[in-house]
């Protein structure tokens, strides 16, 4: 199916990058682990991504996409560039504003975005100095987002999926020059603008290989365009959940003990590996495939490919919950613990890891659901329903950051994914828009049963090698690489006896006609 091919384009791709992400982490644990700097560049970094996340990937990809379809079904290519153009000017206009704005008011904002800074004024002026640095990046990576979006649009998955790669090589590139003549901190906030601008020529120079380019006109405000930012209104909410409950996560963070945004962070960024790789593949490939299938009236051949794409999801995405469940430690001690990052600061990611793993199917049903709606250009159900599930995780965190810290945070997040994600199927099932059929059901219990068996095994293997392994060593690398081989064999091995996979699907997944 076209679907998978997809992707795995856009999957192979974001693995190169997060592997390169874990690269960059390694090295950032290293040289400022998880004390007072760290945490006022991870606000920094994480400011201007979750502004991305919100309103460029996530509402503008479920707004534009459609509307850019629709312009290309009806009036052809001309009529597409003309609408990508009017939307171009004036959102390269609003970005500018935007952004001047926010840097101007950055005291004020990070009162509000991070209260527990106040109350330490060296920490807090740091963070509001190195946001300004970074908060460029939002304006490039913005515009960046809508030449991805057009590329996904013509199905050029590629070069949108490769732009990560760009940052992380550059930020790497940083730590091991600048970050380490100069002020760490500061190096790595220039280095993220620095890559916005190299992200966006990327794509401008892709576009233009792809005959694509745009020019950039006077800015109207166009019905077209108005309906555009109609759209993105609630789809900001419905399509950003997660990253609003990461937010929301993030300010209240910053009320514990310091290094608990570091904690956080790190965790986060191994939980992001399965999801990017997989989650957000799967949702960037399914809604044009989604929108394309609907205006054809194909119903039913939409719905069949949003039960595979589920079930492709959590046939990934299960075995790495179950790995960061099972062996959490195994996995941030290896990658992060050396230089200023402690043995206690990887006990303490660890435990986030594990608390935020438990949500992780969660995840990547939101990103394979979502597109049901999108594809409809219903931006407003999934509001509610992530409305909802932020008032959920804002309650829980409430509850939970007092007794467990950090920890009840992340817990925070995985439950109101699940809530999230389960509303969503409901909604779309109510509806008549999705049926899960009986292979999604039987699979999804076959993959549980062998995730727990493999979760187990590799418990009990690490248990019996640690003992064995120097921490520093390439033997403590080496016993990770046998882990996750283990992991692989007994989660293959027992998912070919269960019936969890066939040679013949996975082929079938692939191919351009494939056997019915």
């Amino acid at each position: 199916m076209a679907l998978f091919r997809s992707v795995a384009t856009i999957g192979s791709l974001t693995l190169t990058s997060r592997l390169l992400g874990f690269v960059r982490d390694t090295l950032f644990a290293a040289v400022l682990g998880a004390g007072p700097a760290s945490d006022a560049f991870i606000i920094a970094f994480r400011l201007p991504n979750i502004f991305r996340t919100l309103f460029a990937e996530g509402a503008f990809n479920a707004a534009f996409v459609p509307l850019y379809a629709l312009q290309l079904h009806h009036g052809g290519a001309r009529a597409g560039r003309a609408f990508a153009e009017r939307v171009l000017a004036v959102l390269l206009v609003s970005l500018v504003i935007f952004c001047a704005v926010a840097m101007v008011l950055m005291p004020w904002l990070m009162h509000v975005l991070a209260p527990g800074f106040s109350d330490e004024p060296a920490k807090f002026d740091l963070a509001v100095e190195l946001t300004r640095l970074t908060f460029p990046y939002l304006l490039f990576i913005s515009l960046a987002s809508l030449q991805g979006a057009i590329l996904n649009a013509h199905n050029r998955f590629g070069p949108p999926a490769a732009t990560p790669i760009v940052l992380n090589l550059i930020l790497i590139a940083s730590l091991i020059g600048p970050a380490r003549a100069f002020d760490p901190a500061h190096a790595q906030a220039w280095a993220v603008t620095v890559a916005g601008v190299a992200q966006f020529l990327w794509l401008a120079w892709s576009l233009r290989q792809s005959g694509l380019s745009l020019s950039l006109p006077r800015p109207r405000l166009t019905p077209e365009v108005r309906q555009l930012f109609r759209l993105m209104g609630p789809a900001v909410v419905g399509s950003g959940a997660m990253q609003l409950n990461v937010l929301v996560d993030t300010m209240l963070c910053t009320l514990l003990p310091t290094g608990s945004v570091s904690y956080l962070f790190y965790a986060d960024r191994l939980n992001q590996l399965p999801l990017g790789v997989i989650g957000i593949a799967i949702g960037t490939a399914l809604l044009p495939l989604m929108t394309r299938l609907l205006a054809q009236g194909n119903q039913a051949e939409a719905s069949a490919s949003q039960n595979r794409a589920i079930e492709f999801a959590f046939f990934l995405t299960m075995p790495a919950a179950a790995a960061f469940i099972a062996v959490p430690e195994a996995l941030v001690s290896t990658l992060f613990q050396r230089g200023a990052f402690t043995a206690e600061d990887a006990q303490a990611t660890a435990m986030a890891l594990a608390a935020f793993a438990l949500g992780l199917p969660a995840y990547v049903a939101i990103k394979c659901l979502t597109p049901g709606f999108h594809a409809r250009r219903d931006t407003r159900t999934p509001v509610r329903i992530a409305m909802l599930s932020m008032l959920v995780n804002f309650v829980l965190n409430l509850a939970l950051m007092i007794p467990l810290k950090h920890v009840g945070l992340a817990l925070a997040t995985a439950i109101a994914a699940w809530l999230n994600a389960g509303q969503l199927a409901f909604v779309l099932h109510r509806r008549g828009h999705f049926q899960a059929d009986r292979r999604l059901i039987s699979r999804t219990l076959r993959i549980l049963v062998t995730c727990l068996v493999m979760g187990l095994g590799v418990a009990w293997l690490w248990q019996a090698m640690l003992p064995h392994l120097a921490l520093h060593s390439l033997a403590r690398i080496g016993g990770l690489g046998v882990l996750a081989l283990a992991g692989v064999l007994i989660y293959a091995g027992g998912g070919r006896l269960l019936g969890v996979w066939r040679w013949r699907e996975l082929q079938d997944m692939f191919r351009r006609s494939p056997r019915t």
